[in-house]
């Protein structure tokens, strides 16, 4: 798998945890601890895409 074609799966699932975050958050059942979860995944993979992508 080439670096830019890694970048992009990493992209699509940061896109995808910010979807399921703005859902969780809306939805009256929310539960924190998965939301700040999903919240600490998304930055894990911001950070590596931007590491990946210098």
């Amino acid at each position: 798998m080439s670096v830019a074609s890694h970048v992009e799966e990493l992209r699509k699932k940061h896109q995808s945890l910010s979807d399921a975050v703005k859902a969780a958050e809306r939805s009256p059942a929310a539960d924190s601890v998965s939301i700040n979860q999903m919240k600490k995944e998304k930055m894990r993979l911001k950070e590596e895409i931007i590491r990946l992508s210098h």
